[in-house]
């Protein structure tokens, strides 16, 4: 009888734990924009002020690590203090229309302005020609894993009946579709879009998205 594989072991968790997370992230971030993929764990690890084996505790792999790094980076434009998109208050949103459509402004603004977030989408497309496992971790990670804060956002709309939405994965890239992937295109190939037509896009954007997903 074949041994069944052991299963894999849990991220350390408590606030310790996160700072540390946190600081392997920003230090793998930092390391992958100036050097690339091929930077070495241990690099990454003295970076962060941690041991290697803390980093292969949280993430396992490297590519998991890439991974994370990237889906933090789309993720990041949502977190930009009080006056950026806070999608996690859509849910108590007395008008969800004008308040997504707000966040969807704000979102889009960040992202054109979030020249690190470029580096990066731009490391990436460049990396994945040289080192294709890259292109299969992140397609096992799947699109709620990639946009965690989205994922959120939308589950939580949908636990509270404000919204109808069968597939969460569809939902969540419909989402980005709609509202800031044309920011990211438009950027990729060195013109950006008029911030009018921006405005267009997400207000329609999210008349799209509701048509398709109110109750």
């Amino acid at each position: 009888m074949n041994a069944q594989p052991a299963a894999p072991k849990p991220a350390p968790g408590g606030a310790r734990a996160a700072r540390k997370r946190q600081a392997v992230v920003r230090a793998a971030r930092d390391l992958f924009l100036r050097e690339g993929f091929g930077v070495g764990m241990d690099a990454i690890a003295a970076e962060a002020g941690v041991s290697k084996v803390t980093v292969y505790n949280h993430f396992g792999s490297k590519e998991a690590l890439f991974t994370a790094v990237v889906a933090g980076a789309l993720d990041e434009p949502l977190h930009q203090g009080p006056e950026g998109p806070d999608l996690s208050r859509l849910a108590d949103a007395e008008d969800l229309r004008a308040a997504l459509t707000d966040a969807g402004h704000a979102w889009a603004r960040a992202v054109r302005a979030d020249d690190e977030g470029r580096a990066l989408r731009t490391l990436v497309a460049t990396e994945l020609h040289r080192f294709p496992e890259l292109g299969r971790a992140w397609r096992a990670h799947g699109p709620a894993g990639h946009h965690p804060a989205v994922a959120d956002a939308l589950r939580t709309l949908a636990d509270r009946g404000r919204l109808e939405i069968p597939d969460l994965e569809v939902a969540v890239l419909q989402l980005y579709s709609l509202l800031v992937f044309p920011q990211m295109v438009f950027e990729q190939y060195g013109t950006e879009l008029a911030e009018e037509l921006s405005e267009r896009l997400v207000t329609d954007g999210v008349e799209m998205f509701l048509r398709r997903y109110a109750p």
